[in-house]
């Protein structure tokens, strides 16, 4: 029988089920926002979204669509707990990582409610393995507030533009600086280390570049450590959006697209550093 079919135990009625023919599509995505051992996860009517913090200062999302699914049924308005990441992304991958061609690892989730563990049914040639993962207490989390009418810049380039200019800049330097500006340098990463300081210039008409919307220049700087765990996304991505409001405030949402073409969302928010002073600008 498949796992989409098996009914709830002794009729129990599932607040959250989920399944999915490929359970390698969710734990490619949850790697990229794994850089904290617990996440809050979210359910509703459209998908599923799970966040992860650190410090106060940076916040990862990783959006997967109902429609990705090939069962997405929730029973509330929405579905909160907090889970541990790292257990989660283990039991996802209890098969291995890579699998031999013409197969993957079917996945059956499910969540009876507050209190209840997360249940994980995988399947891979025949095989099913039974995994209760224990949820707990949702933190509350940041409100970055970052709505579209406060974006003050906006630029979505291809990512493969990014991932050259991650391996060029020094990463011994302690702080990213990005300026966005109507006018040139229009598009810049900066970075100060060892080396000294290093500068990569995109014009608004750059090949990579696929929308500019700039609409005041603006200057700030990140702590790279905050910046590095979005990497992880930006490997797996097509495109991405840079976005900053007028507090400086940095959204970064990568696309992604997986093995049978559907596309994703992975959006991070990460604070201005803000022990630098405009006279050092």
């Amino acid at each position: 029988m498949p796992l989409s079919a098996q009914p709830p135990a002794s009729g129990q009625q599932y607040l959250l089920a989920a399944s999915l023919d490929n359970a390698r599509h969710l734990s490619s995505l949850l790697r990229a926002v794994h850089f904290q051992d617990h996440a809050t996860c979210f359910a509703t009517a459209n998908g599923l979204r799970v966040t992860v913090e650190d410090a106060k200062c940076i916040q990862a999302n990783a959006f997967i669509q109902a429609e990705i699914f090939q069962e997405f049924a929730v029973q509330e308005e929405s579905v909160t707990f907090r889970i541990n990441l790292s257990v989660l992304l283990d039991c996802l991958t209890i098969f291995g990582t890579s699998s031999l061609p013409g197969t993957s690892t079917a996945l059956r989730m499910c969540y009876s409610g507050y209190g209840y563990p997360l249940m994980l049914f995988l399947e891979e040639g025949g095989v099913v393995t039974v995994c209760k993962i224990n949820t707990q207490e949702p933190d509350e989390l940041l409100d970055f507030d970052f709505c579209s009418t406060k974006v003050v810049n906006k630029i979505i380039l291809q990512s493969e533009g990014l991932r050259e200019a991650f391996a060029e800049l020094d990463m011994t330097s302690e702080v990213l600086q990005i300026t966005m500006s109507p006018d040139k340098p229009y598009f810049r990463l900066s970075t100060f280390g060892n080396a000294g300081s290093a500068h990569l210039d995109y014009p608004k008409d750059s090949d990579l570049m696929e929308a500019f919307h700039c609409n005041q220049t603006q200057t700030n700087r990140y702590k790279i450590s905050l910046l590095k765990p979005s990497t992880k996304a930006l490997a797996l991505s097509c495109k991405v959006s840079v976005r900053t409001d007028a507090q400086g405030f940095l959204s970064l949402q990568y696309m992604i697209r997986n093995e049978d073409g559907q596309i994703c969302f992975v959006e991070y928010y990460c604070c201005p550093d803000e022990d630098i002073t405009e006279s050092e600008l």
